[in-house]
């Protein structure tokens, strides 16, 4: 077994019930223990003389112990008071039931203590100070201290005990992995002294060069994933496909049919996109845009390029809602052109969709939309050259090798989702990225507001007089059903009020997730014939409807989500020619939500408050780890473009020179070993 693979049992002196507590947050062997880095630090490394102490500031002071005095208190509770004499003066140590301080320090020691000072009986006293004895290299106090992440029975002062010996002993098996060029390029320490001074650090700038080197190890690796990933999907054996020549003067000629002129945004992604479709590889591409920025138009113009080409075309989306949405788009679109398109989703009668699938599998349909159910087994398609998912970050992550049974088709993803782009280089690092970041000209900003409880009466009034000239109305709550733990208006409690109470003579309805799919279909085909007012929903709403009347958007626990999600609710409105609205009711309001809901009011981009959103909650929060595939770094920061971008050059170059890393075989150790990604000969 490596020494790095050695269990921690066999190395570190302690009980059974630490090594229980070491395992509950991962860490097992020498290596886990190593790479538990600390989450902050505390800078007690100046030594101030007790003469010049200040009351309520964290300090430093070095010197001898004299005068112990222990006494039990009625309560049981005893206290310990000590003297501690430096050139200057002395100041009074007191401890709360710390028995220890008796036992391991006495009278004579020269040790290191670290607290506030208080004011007692006009004298300064430190009271429960950090103490440690006067060594060859001090751990708690007198340094630059390293605070980790605890749990119950684990502090960091025990975790600083264990963590000397064990680098002391284990450090040296550590290797570098990153090519010796890189690391001279980017000024980056060895990997030995970063780690040594990431737990211990000496000065301040030892610290900042020791996450410097280990910030970008770790957002390297992520990038050589992605990018393997994709030279994977590309250039492996099946995934040679014939060059297209896409037709340009038709293309040319299905732009001037359009009833809009494309933004400069959208003109460049379809260039892109273009470029991309005439290559003898597969085109991996991943499109953000805002909400209404055009990107199904794009989309449709890839497809109808690929079927001139005698190619079929798949488009998937993650609900039946926003599949509807689609094939509703995109027959209007295509029917002009003598295509034939089609929907399978799960609803789909099973002798209807008998009859598509011989259709795909004989080539005589075009275009195919629908939901999971075109990844289906008994799903086929004579030849498939373009697959388009719509919001790819709902579905898991096999969908790929399904589409590549059909003969590795260009891959088109959509989002309406906005993502950072240091982000999305990191999420969706295995493709190339194009973003629609203008919104087509005469599109209206949509005037959001915050309205407090006492507020709420008075925008009841007005939303009232809205619908008598005519609009509809968007509720969204976060819950269903009604909670006595989570103080916020539920779907069916909201939907009751509303009807009953608020708006009697208006036709209000409610929508969400656990109705049947006829019921829901109903709903909102009832929802846009205008024979509904208010229709009240969870986040089923989010993606996928489109009702240009619909003018208002009323979002009840506005601080319950998180400022993407409010932008793709507020997303649902502002789609016809008359002014939107969104109102954001909130009940409570803490200082962290209030600047949230600020930014709603202040901006209307959504990729400006994804950024936001990612600088206030963290990628965790606000993705998701485990549903997103974000990272759990324990160093890097996926705010660090610069970091990122240099990452992701030197991962490109190095899978262009070595895919298989053969003349790397450290750094494909590495990949191997912390399953980053498997590197397979």
């Amino acid at each position: 077994m490596p020494p790095l693979s050695t269990l921690l049992k066999t190395v570190l002196s302690t009980n059974a019930k630490h090594l229980e507590l070491l395992q509950s947050v991962g860490v097992k062997t020498v290596e886990d223990f190593i790479y538990y880095f600390p989450r902050s630090y505390t800078d007690a490394s100046g030594i101030t003389p007790i003469s010049d102490a200040k009351e309520g500031e964290p300090q430093t002071f070095s010197g001898i112990l004299s005068n112990f005095f222990t006494k039990r208190l009625p309560n049981n509770r005893q206290f310990t008071k000590a003297l501690l004499t430096d050139d200057s003066t002395s100041i009074e140590l007191v401890w709360f039931n710390q028995k220890f301080i008796t036992h391991m320090y006495k009278s004579g020691m020269h040790v290191f203590v670290t607290g506030k000072p208080k004011l007692n009986m006009r004298k300064l006293s430190l009271a429960g100070p950090t103490i440690e004895h006067k060594r060859e290299e001090q751990l708690h106090t007198g340094r630059i201290v390293p605070i980790y992440h605890e749990t119950e029975g684990l502090n960091s002062k025990w975790i600083r005990e264990k963590m000397r010996p064990v680098l002391t002993e284990f450090l040296k098996y550590i290797e570098d992995y990153i090519p010796e060029d890189i690391l001279k390029k980017e000024k980056l320490m060895p990997l030995k002294e970063a780690i040594e001074l990431i737990h211990f650090p000496i000065r301040v700038e030892d610290l900042d060069e020791a996450k410097k080197r280990l910030s970008f190890d770790e957002l390297f690796l992520l990038q050589l994933k992605a990018i393997h990933k994709k030279w994977l999907w590309q250039h492996d054996a099946t995934s040679k496909i014939k060059r297209n020549e896409i037709d340009k003067k038709h293309l040319a000629t299905l732009l001037e049919k359009l009833p809009f002129k494309l933004t400069g945004a959208q003109q460049k992604t379809l260039t892109e996109i273009i470029d991309d479709l005439e290559k003898d590889i597969p085109m991996a591409r991943l499109v953000q845009g805002d909400v209404g920025s055009g990107k199904t138009v794009i989309a449709g113009l890839a497809a109808l390029s690929m079927i001139k080409n005698k190619h079929q075309v798949a488009i998937m989306a993650p609900t039946e809602i926003l599949a509807k949405q689609h094939y509703k788009t995109l027959y209007k679109f295509f029917q002009q052109y003598g295509i034939n398109i089609q929907q399978v989703l799960g609803s789909t009668p099973a002798k209807q969709k008998e009859e598509i699938i011989i259709q795909l599998k004989t080539g005589t349909c075009d275009l195919v939309v629908g939901t999971h159910a075109l990844i289906q087994e008994s799903i086929g398609f004579k030849k498939l050259g373009l697959a388009i998912i719509d919001e790819q970050h709902r579905f898991g992550v096999k969908q790929r090798d399904t589409l590549k049974s059909h003969g590795t088709p260009h891959l088109l993803s959509l989002s309406a989702t906005p993502i950072p782009r240091t982000l999305a280089m990191t999420i969706y690092g295995d493709q190339d990225l194009s973003i629609i970041d203008e919104l087509p000209p005469g599109r209206k900003p949509i005037e959001t507001h915050i309205v407090p409880e006492k507020k709420r009466k008075d925008a009841y009034n007005w939303i009232r007089q809205q619908v008598e000239q005519g609009r509809q109305v968007f509720v969204v709550c976060p819950l269903i059903d009604e909670s006595d733990e989570l103080e916020v208006r539920s779907v069916m409690q909201t939907y009751e009020e509303l009807s009953k109470h608020i708006f009697p003579e208006l036709s209000v309805q409610y929508l969400h997730g656990k109705l049947k799919q006829e019921e829901k279909d109903s709903i909102m085909a009832e929802f846009s014939a205008n024979n509904t007012n208010v229709l009240v929903s969870t986040s089923v709403i989010e993606v996928g409807i489109d009702v240009p009347n619909a003018t208002i958007m009323i979002i009840e626990g506005a601080e319950r989500f998180g400022l993407s999600q409010l932008h793709q609710f507020r997303g649902r409105v502002g789609r016809g020619e008359h002014q939107s609205f969104c109102f954001l009711f909130t009940n409570k309001e803490s200082q962290t939500s209030t600047k949230r809901l600020a930014a709603m009011v202040q901006h209307q981009s959504g990729f400006a408050l994804a950024e936001i959103d990612l600088t206030m909650r963290g990628p965790g929060e606000l993705y998701g780890v485990r549903q997103s595939g974000i990272p759990d770094l324990k160093m890097a920061s996926l705010t660090d473009a610069h970091t990122i971008s240099k990452a992701r050059q030197y991962a490109t170059l190095l899978i262009e020179k070595d895919p298989y890393l053969k003349t790397f075989p450290k750094l494909k150790a590495q990949l191997e070993r912390t399953e980053q990604v498997y590197v397979n000969d």
